[in-house]
């Protein structure tokens, strides 16, 4: 039996949904308090990371999408595991179904301005980025990452 996969959003029977699988990093500042967060053009708030590209290994896809987004090498730390949403773009106007791999960057270190130059970024705390996050895979990964740690978002 595989574990079950956590899922956020409700999965319609008669849509077709485009499926987006991606991979996430939470990055922390030196004080660990603070999340880097981008926020694409959409004005959406998510955790670095991206899309796997094809013939790409999870950690492959998280590498290039934190130096096309920050500007960062990093260091991978712990898999959080994996969890999915269902929701409609409004932007694109599709429905999408992403499964997403969570992962927690050990470190990283800024080499360069990022690659793509459309997206805004957050050093946030905690609790604020948990807030602003628009995808519930994305505050489940931060709420497993805290009670890992004996901690909560409340």
């Amino acid at each position: 039996m595989g574990m079950l996969v956590k899922r956020f959003g409700t999965r319609i029977e008669e849509v077709s949904y485009t499926v987006r699988v991606g991979v996430y990093a939470l990055i922390f500042d030196e004080t660990r308090e603070n999340l880097m967060i981008v926020s694409p053009p959409n004005g959406a708030y998510l955790l670095p990371g991206g899309e796997i590209e094809t013939g790409e290994t999870k950690e492959e896809t998280l590498h290039r999408e934190v130096m096309e987004e920050l500007g960062f090498t990093v260091s991978i730390g712990t898999y959080l595991g994996e969890a999915e949403d269902f929701y409609y773009s409004t932007f694109r106007k599709k429905h999408y179904h992403n499964p997403g791999y969570f992962y927690v960057v050990e470190s990283y270190q800024k080499v360069s301005e990022p690659l793509e130059d459309f997206n805004k970024l957050y050093w946030l705390p905690i609790k604020e980025a948990h807030r602003l996050l628009k995808r519930g895979s994305h505050k489940w990964a931060i709420e497993t990452y805290l009670a890992q740690h004996g901690l909560s978002i409340h």
